[in-house]
């Protein structure tokens, strides 16, 4: 009584080959996925946050109008002599000297603003790291 020992029967090449296809496309799909709902939690933050930023900015520039307004006007009594109907600075120079100050600083702000805004980076950065690692993984499996 002989008993026959059957080998395995070996995958083809082309099952292996389509399964790798099948796994490097499921790959591809998640990685869209996890891309995809990176940049949609970024994006309801950054909405959250400028919605808190535009009504701050709104609520300082109406403070710092009167602001504005009173120093002009504190410069103007300032300037006037005691007893005196008319100030040594017409009331428009007291204008144009606030408006000036509040030029410079309105200046420097924007160039920090812009520096900051050229250092921010769009791309969603975890999502990139694992598709460089992903590729680099599939490169050197080879």
């Amino acid at each position: 009584m002989a008993t026959e020992v059957q080998a395995p029967s070996d995958p083809g090449l082309a099952p292996l080959l389509k399964g790798i296809v099948n796994d490097i496309g499921d790959l591809i799909k998640q990685e869209f996925k996890f891309a995809r709902a990176e940049i949609k939690t970024d994006l309801r933050k950054t909405k959250e946050a400028s919605s808190l930023l535009a009504c701050g900015v709104g609520v300082a520039v109406l403070g710092g109008i009167f602001l504005a307004l009173m120093v002009v006007y504190l410069l103007h009594w300032l300037t006037s002599p005691a007893g005196a109907d008319s100030a040594s600075l017409p009331l428009w120079s007291c204008f144009a000297i606030v408006g000036a100050l509040f030029l410079i600083g309105g200046a420097g702000l924007m160039l920090a603003g812009k520096k900051k805004l050229s250092s921010f980076n769009p791309l969603p950065e975890q999502t990139v790291a694992t598709v460089k690692e992903n590729v680099q993984w599939i490169t050197n499996s080879k």
